[in-house]
């Protein structure tokens, strides 16, 4: 059953921290340093839903604290950043107690804490903290930025537990046999999307559901050898019963013990955490950087001033004496790292903020490997930037504003360049929050003639506030690009951001067309769908617009970098088709939980939906009957209105019914047809391998799940029906204990299907697939059309009294009472089938197709995306300069690689690249649109090419092969005429395709697009 209401605020993470996440409310964690890495930290702790938040910091805030303290206003200024952060905290998240702290850091004081996080701190404050909270068994975690670079450290002790350390469900696969022997062999099926192996050796794995060899089911864990991507070494399986049919094999989660170093010995033996061994001297030469920073900050009283370069030698000579034991010093890291030391960037600070975060909610949670203990970022190649390696030390001095920080950095001029810029963000979800935010402290557009645009069609829902940033509970049901825009003018007024309730699409080209995109500087995607990125990615392909695309889904995430003649465009992966199983697997051989909740959602649309539909319409639509196949729809209205409840009892009784047919009546009628010993040929059982026989349920009506089916049924359809519905769980039981149905008996001379092609059909609902197929009688059909007309004329009496309409339901993912059907009618499918149940929670995820979801992901996606925003802001033309990325959070792995160049090929005699098109101001010497031959005499002349064909879409506007008559009207027509016999909509700007004499078979998807821009 449904949860509460933290549950319905928490979902989306729930599927990422799995029921570790219960810990969450207990414990209590200390970020000490509120500038912009403990707030990242601070923040995500919140969202998350952590009991208590600690906030410590000695400091006031300064103006230049804005560059990347989002939490601060402007009336902050001079206050205690502890105590202005807080009140901001205390704003996100009812359920979290945010305190601040301004004292010392004794033992007494920590020791109330599961986890203690140091930012900003001295590094003898650091071994004293990180000294206590080892001996005192507190996990203790270092985070710092600076400038371009960071460093993270963990120390959770020297025997932590991690109950699960693996990310997703465990791994199960349907059994299709079980050899005898010693050691037994396992074969297995693959699962609808999986690819390669689904176990490992060494996995640990339980059974359920074998027939035959029952010995199996219940059998403690055993350890399985891979032999093959389906087939499994087990232990002895020689005694055991002969296997039939049927069973699930499923993966046990291991538990795995971490033993970590303190501070002080993990300084001096330093384990750091790569993505490649390549990347380890750049980690180790950054290691030595931070620790020459704590000393150049004892013996000076201050960071290095930007691009000083004796502070940098300086610097450097520190840490040549730190790595004389350690091996060699990469001395150009370390000198980058110093000359821009003293910045502070939000984005810097929002990927280390966030990957600091989710080490603390692994502290606590127990859920993934913690990180194994030092991890260094950088992203110094944003100084290799075309001018920015010529920056002076006046360049780069503070101004005393808010944007210090990132001029520190990258000097005055950039951050000019950044307040002119005009930006798209297509998305105001998780991710979209977290880059406008990172935008309003970059100053993005906040000059005079820049432009900030924020489109997303969506409203504020309470499952959005443990992750989406920039909305409050006061926010839901209010269109979430214009909260954010709102917010994002809260934290910096200058910057000049509009909001629109627009998706970005086909549909919308006239609002969001080639002059708009042209127009752009850059878009950043920060959409949910593969569909939507990609049509996204094709429009700044045309209009040759740079593009930051980002995605995310449970700790992973990556973002792409797209810049015209460059990089490669980008190739979102394909998207999966939801609920393509073969019809039959569904209907009658279901395997897995996929397959009886996806069974459970087309029962829903065909009891709940489609119906009501059918009967509107044809209460609506005096053509209605004249339109449908004979039969099928009239007979499928005329049952809806049949049913029609009268009052509470009769959905009740409804819903009785419905469970006998599906749970019963309908299984025993597959058993007649096809019985337990049943052979497709002598010696060959039918219900074996991938089918499962099944077994027909008896209706109790104090089984919870029975009870929780009825009540869920009899719901919806009361909703459908306009009738008031009950929730008194007592008053159904003792109304379905009087209620008496027939008697099952089995029809005779039906088939079923056998085949295994999926297919995308509505599933017709349970125990309709067995009804004997009867041919249309023409009488029959005329009295139940005229039945059908009657039955109107009696509903609507008058033509002015409105019809009483059904109330078709539309499947909600949050839903409580969608969710509760579905949930379980699935687990009674799958206790026919003898597949293991699934829990609310989870079934609301497989069927509700969410994408599991955690604040600390999309904050590390969206700094990414940022640094390689600040690169297109340079107008940077070096591919070696850009980064794509990939994250894992669950096993603190950063992946950041050079983007792919522009691919080229030749066409036409020459070499193009796949970012060149041909452009054609198709317009002409009358004023009006060119003619299509004016078109064809252009490619003529000025790229020598013959046409063959032009097209428009799908739509044919020469044809080189039609008769002469043909042809001729063809030439004739100008292009907005063509648009408009093809009933096109008008659109000012078209990309025609064209194919060429002398064309080869390769050319087809390799030619440069036409585009024409019309009058």
């Amino acid at each position: 059953m449904a949860g509460s209401e933290e549950e319905a605020r928490y979902s989306r993470q729930l599927y990422v921290l799995g029921g570790g996440a219960r810990r969450l409310p207990e414990s209590a964690v200390l970020v000490s340093g509120l500038r912009g890495t403990g707030a990242q930290v601070a923040t995500a702790l919140v969202l998350a839903g952590t009991g208590c938040v600690v906030l410590h910091d000695c400091g006031t805030v300064c103006v230049a604290d804005r560059t990347q303290q989002f939490l601060l206003k402007e009336s902050d200024l001079g206050q205690n950043r502890a105590k202005a952060s807080q009140r901001a905290l205390a704003e996100l998240n009812p359920h979290v107690v945010v305190k601040a702290h301004t004292g010392e850091l004794s033992e007494a004081f920590l020791a109330s804490f599961k986890v203690v996080v140091l930012t900003e701190s001295p590094l003898e404050e650091q071994l004293r903290v990180g000294d206590l909270c080892h001996a005192r068994g507190i996990c203790f975690i270092v985070a710092d930025t600076k400038g371009l670079a960071g460093q993270l450290f963990c120390d959770f002790g020297e025997h932590f537990v991690v109950d699960d350390p693996a990310e997703g469900d465990p791994v199960s696969a349907a059994v299709e046999h079980i050899s005898q022997g010693n050691p037994g062999v396992v074969t297995h099926m693959g699962t609808e999307n999986s690819h390669g192996q689904l176990f490992h050796d060494g996995d640990l794995v339980t059974f359920s559901g074998v027939q035959g060899m029952t010995e199996l089911n219940g059998h403690v864990p055993v350890a399985v050898h891979v032999l093959d991507a389906f087939r499994l070494e087990i232990s002895d399986t020689s005694s055991f019963s002969p296997y039939r049919c049927g069973g699930l094999v499923s993966q046990v989660q291991q538990r795995q013990e971490c033993s970590h170093k303190s501070l002080c010995q993990a300084l001096a033996e330093p384990k750091i955490q790569v993505a490649s061994p390549e990347d380890l001297p750049r980690s180790r030469s950054l290691h030595a950087a931070f620790q020459a920073l704590h000393a150049f900050r004892r013996e000076r009283g201050r960071l290095p001033r930007p691009r000083a370069p004796a502070d940098a030698e300086r610097l450097l000579e520190l840490a040549r004496s730190l790595r004389a034991q350690q091996g060699p010093l990469d001395e150009d890291i370390v000198r980058a790292f110093a000359t821009v030391s003293a910045g502070d960037l939000c984005p810097v600070a929002a990927v280390v903020g966030a990957l600091a975060a989710q080490e603390v909610l692994k502290a606590i949670t127990r859920k993934f490997v913690p990180l194994d203990q030092w991890l260094y970022f950088d992203a110094l190649e944003c100084l290799a930037l075309a001018g920015a390696a010529h920056l002076t030390e006046v360049d780069c001095a503070p101004r005393g504003s808010r944007y210090d920080g990132q001029i520190a950095v990258f000097g005055a001029n950039f951050q000019e360049k950044l307040g002119h810029q005009k930006y798209l963000v297509v998305g105001a979800g998780a991710i979209g929050c977290e880059l406008l935010k990172n935008f309003a402290m970059m100053g993005l557009a906040a000059g005079p003639d820049g432009e900030l645009i924020v489109t997303d069609m969506d409203t504020v829902a309470l499952s959005n506030l443990h992750r989406q940033f920039l909305y409050r509970s006061a926010d839901i049901s209010e269109p979430k690009s214009v909260v954010a825009a709102a917010a994002v003018q809260r934290m910096n007024p200058d910057v000049r951001v509009t909001a629109h309730q627009n998706q970005v699409g086909p549909a919308t080209e006239m609002l969001y067309g080639d002059n708009f995109f042209q127009r752009l500087d850059g878009v950043a995607s920060a959409l949910d769908t593969i569909e939507a990125r990609t049509y996204l990615e094709r429009r700044c392909l045309r209009c040759r617009t740079p593009l930051l695309d980002s995605g995310t889904e449970g700790t992973r995430g990556n973002v792409l970098a797209m810049v015209p003649s460059l990089t490669e465009p980008l190739r979102p992966a394909s998207a999966p088709r939801d609920g393509a199983f073969p019809m039959c697997t569904l209907r009658h051989f279901p395997r897995t939980i996929q397959h009886t909740l996806q069974w459970a959602r087309d029962e829903f649309e065909g009891l709940f939906q489609l119906p009501a539909e059918q009967v509107n319409q044809f209460m609506e639509d005096q053509a209605f009957l004249e339109q449908q196949l004979p039969g099928k729809v009239l007979e499928q209205v005329w049952e809806s209105l049949r049913e029609q409840p009268r009052d509470w009892r009769d959905c009740v009784r409804w819903a009785r019914r419905r469970w006998q047919r599906c749970y019963h009546d309908a299984i025993a009628q597959l058993l007649h047809i096809y019985p337990p010993e049943h052979e497709t040929s002598p010696g060959v059982p039918f219900w074996a391998g991938d089918r499962s026989c099944p077994h027909p349920l008896t209706f109790n009506p104090d089984n919870d799940t029975h009870l929780d089916y009825v009540l869920a049924a009899a719901h919806l359809f009361a909703q459908v029906h306009r009738v008031p519905p009950c929730r008194d769980r007592a008053a159904i039981q003792a109304m379905l204990r009087d209620v008496v149905l027939p008697p099952f008996a089995p029809q005779e001379g039906l088939q079923i299907p056998l085949t295994e092609e999926p297919t995308e059909e509505v599933q017709v609902p349970t125990g309709e697939e067995y009804r004997i197929p009867v041919p249309p009688d023409h009488r029959q059909l005329t009295e139940l059309t005229q039945d059908l007309v009657q039955w109107r004329q009696e509903l609507v009496g008058d033509e002015d009294t409105q019809a009483p309409l059904m109330e078709p339901i539309h499947f909600e993912k949050d839903n409580d009472v969608h969710i509760d059907f579905i949930t379980a009618a699935s687990n009674l499918r799958a206790e026919n089938y003898g597949i293991s149940p699934a829990k609310w929670q989870k079934s609301k995820r497989i069927a509700g197709r969410i994408v599991p979801a955690i604040i600390t992901t999309t904050a590390a996606v969206a700094g990414l995306a940022c640094l390689e925003l600040y690169k297109l802001v340079w107008g940077c033309q070096e591919l070696g300069c850009y980064r794509n990325s990939n994250i894992s959070l669950s096993a603190c792995l950063l992946l950041r690689v050079q983007p792919p160049p522009a691919h080229t090929y030749r066409y036409g005699g020459r070499e193009w690249s796949c970012w060149d098109r041909l452009e054609l101001r198709a317009v002409g010497a009358d004023g009006q649109a060119m003619t299509v031959q004016e078109v064809l005499d252009w490619l003529q002349r000025i790229h020598g090419w013959t046409v063959t064909m032009l097209l428009c879409g799908d739509t044919v506007l020469y044809d080189s092969k039609a008769d002469a008559e043909t042809r001729a009207r063809q030439q004739a027509q100008r292009l907005s005429e063509s648009l408009e016999d093809a009933r096109m909509p008008q659109q000012q700007d078209l990309e025609l395709l064209y194919m060429c004499e002398g064309e080869d078979a390769e050319a087809e998807d390799s030619r440069p697009p036409l585009l024409c821009s019309l009058p």
